[in-house]
C-alpha cells in the first residue's frame, strides 16, 4: 500500500505564499507522475501541477508563473510552492501518485492524499 499525507495549507492574506509537502510511503516500485490537485468549494477537482517521473512540468494556465512544482527523490517527497496568492486559489489541495507500482503487485494504481486546506483571505 501507498500513503500521501499533505502538510503546509492554512490561512494566508492575498499576496503571501505557502509551501504545501506530500510525504509518501509504501514500497514504490516506479510511478508515472506526481501531481497536485485542487478543488473549491462548487467545483469540479482541477490539475494545478504535475510532475513526471523523468522531470517534466505542467501547469494550469492559473497557476503558471506562480507555483513551483519540486520533489525529493531521497525522501520521496512531493512539494508545492505558491507564491502570489489570491482568493481564487483557496481549495483544498489534494496530492496525487499516479501510474504507481508496487512491489509485488504488477498493476499500476492511483493514489490520493486526504487533502489540505489552503484559504487566502484577509
Amino acid at each position: 500500500q501507498v500513503q500521501l499525507v499533505e502538510f503546509g495549507g492554512g490561512l494566508v492574506q492575498p499576496g503571501g505564499s505557502l509551501r504545501l509537502s506530500c510525504a509518501a510511503s509504501g514500497s514504490i516500485v516506479s510511478y508515472y507522475a506526481m501531481n497536485w490537485y485542487r478543488q473549491a468549494p462548487g467545483k469540479q477537482r482541477e490539475l494545478v501541477a504535475s510532475l513526471t517521473s523523468d522531470g517534466r512540468t505542467n501547469y494550469a494556465d492559473s497557476v503558471k508563473g506562480r507555483f513551483t512544482i519540486s520533489r525529493d527523490n531521497a525522501k520521496i517527497t512531493l512539494y508545492l510552492q505558491m507564491n502570489s496568492l489570491n482568493a481564487e486559489d483557496t481549495a483544498v489541495y489534494y496530492c496525487n501518485a499516479a501510474g504507481v507500482v508496487v512491489a509485488g503487485f504488477p498493476a499500476e494504481y492511483d493514489y490520493w492524499g486526504q487533502g489540505t486546506q489552503v484559504t487566502v483571505s484577509s
